[in-house]
């Protein structure tokens, strides 16, 4: 009897065990069930990382042999290169202007680059057109739309967009930090960065360091919602000055033969590329590696003039000259897309695309519905990263301005192949074919007159369509004046 009641003990036990068990597997599997959409619907953090005055052939993945840049390799062997990657100009405010909206430069009147070369020329053949003194208020930026989707947004680091008024924190970004008209710093080490950055650092901490700290603790400090952060460096743009230590491990290394030999710039380039490794570390250890879109990329190509200390600063070869030139030198630019579950690793996609795409495709990305997004000019390219082609457009240029890099006002096509530009001093174009020709050094205008005759009416048609300024001629023209700088002439306006 005793065994009886044991055995239906047990029996009960067993029975009770196994309603709790299939209970906590209902239970859970009811709560993974409720927790899968919430994590669908936890839209993929955005990272925006751009580097000031970077060139096309200053990355190891894209063929040099002096710079040492793991990091971004490792970005570009987990993501996908666009090997046809442009800025929207070829200086920074414009293209700056161009990723915040995803309209061309040419439409905002913001051309040239801030406090820059806007009509400071007397003499030139040309009277080049007034341009805007900071991105207007009215423009909805790409941290506005992302804001409006729940996003925490951050500009860490060159703004150049505008004064008090016109500051990030006037333009959807909840963090600002670094930011403000400046264009560049007077120097890369603490105290004496403080000179044009508003902003605290250690005694003798490297610029790219600080802003990199301040990146990653935002990273830290938002892991728990989606945030977009935009970490807009100053380097590598000028003053060109490295840490000393990488500066002589770079010296020596540096060979005459190889047009890439200033060791001060390729220390820059790689402290650049240790912040964008410690980014990516920090996004995985803080298990979000997988859930982060990272576009990495330039605001135009490199320095090659001999403005810094009467040296180039960089050579872009096979590409034709560099910042300040409508040359491909000038304008193609590093971009690389790290989406991980869309982009696939080491892919390259040759279809070109353009910073002012930059907008509509983070935007997208975000699940910002259609109907809230304002008119813009660039495309999304989500179909690219996810593998799939797209169909042509032509691209558009317009740079009407005298460069301190020796740049002439020009504007330029890229439709297919065939890239053309068109000079506003003397109304020359010249015609390249890039498959064939990626140096452009052989101008096929004579060659081909009824291709640029065409190519010529469909830019000056984008030209009169967008409202594009137009240089006009200069009845002071004086030759032997001509690059005096003066005062400005005309109005710089800040509307």
């Amino acid at each position: 009897m005793a065994s009886l009641r044991r055995r239906r003990d047990t029996a009960a036990a067993k029975s009770v065990d196994n309603r709790w068990l299939m209970n906590r597997r209902t239970f859970l599997a009811a709560s993974l069930a409720a927790a899968a959409p919430a994590q669908a619907l936890r839209r993929p953090n955005i990272v925006l990382i751009l580097i000031d005055d970077y060139g096309w052939h200053d990355t190891g993945y894209n063929g040099s042999t002096y710079y040492e840049t793991p990091n971004i390799d490792r970005l570009a062997r987990e993501g996908m290169v666009f090997s046809d990657g442009y800025s929207a100009s070829a200086v920074c405010s414009p293209t700056r202007a161009a990723i915040m909206t995803g309209k061309y430069p040419a439409r905002l009147h913001l051309t040239s680059h801030l406090q820059g070369a806007s009509n400071r020329f007397h003499f030139t053949k040309v009277i080049q057109p007034s341009t805007r003194l900071a991105l207007p208020l009215e423009e909805v930026t790409l941290a506005e739309l992302l804001r409006g989707q729940g996003y925490r947004t951050a500009c860490i680091g060159k703004w150049h967009l505008g004064t008090t008024g016109f500051l990030p924190s006037d333009q959807g970004f909840d963090v600002s930090l670094a930011g403000d008209e400046a264009g560049s710093t007077n120097n890369f080490f603490y105290p004496a960065w403080r000179k044009k950055v508003n902003l605290e650092g250690r005694p003798g901490e490297y610029l790219t360091d600080r802003l990199t700290t301040l990146a990653t603790d935002f990273i830290r400090e938002h892991r728990a919602r989606p945030f977009f952060l935009y970490l807009p460096h100053f380097a590598v743009h000028t003053p060109i000055e490295g840490k000393p230590e990488k500066v002589r491990k770079y010296n020596a290394k540096a060979r005459p033969e190889n047009p890439q030999n200033y060791g001060e710039y390729a220390a820059m380039i790689e402290s650049v590329d240790e912040s964008v490794g410690r980014v990516l570390d920090t996004l995985k250890e803080e298990g979000l590696d997988d859930n982060t879109l990272i576009l990495f990329s330039s605001d135009n190509g490199g320095v090659t003039s001999r403005e810094w200390k009467d040296r180039p600063v960089t050579s872009n070869l096979p590409l034709r000259l560099g910042k300040g030139h409508l040359y491909e030198g000038g304008i193609r630019v590093p971009t690389i897309v790290r989406w991980p579950g869309v982009t696939k690793p080491g892919s390259t996609c040759d279809q070109p695309i353009v910073s002012y795409d930059y907008a509509p495709t983070l935007a997208e990305v975000a699940g910002v519905p259609s109907a809230k997004l304002p008119a813009m000019d660039g495309r999304s390219f989500t179909a690219l990263l996810k593998g799939r082609r797209d169909t042509a457009r032509d691209l558009f240029w317009h740079y009407p301005h005298y460069s301190p890099q020796g740049g002439r006002p020009a504007a330029a096509l890229r439709h297919g192949d065939d890239k053309l530009i068109l000079f506003f001093e003397d109304q020359r174009a010249e015609l390249y074919n890039l498959k064939a020709d990626i140096g452009e050094t052989r101008d096929l205008v004579a060659i081909q007159p009824a291709k640029a005759a065409a190519l010529r009416q469909r830019l000056e048609a984008w030209l009169r369509q967008t409202g594009a300024q137009i240089p006009q001629p200069n009845p002071g023209y004086d030759p032997v004046r001509e690059f005096e700088v003066g005062e400005p002439m005309g109005p710089l306006t800040a509307k």
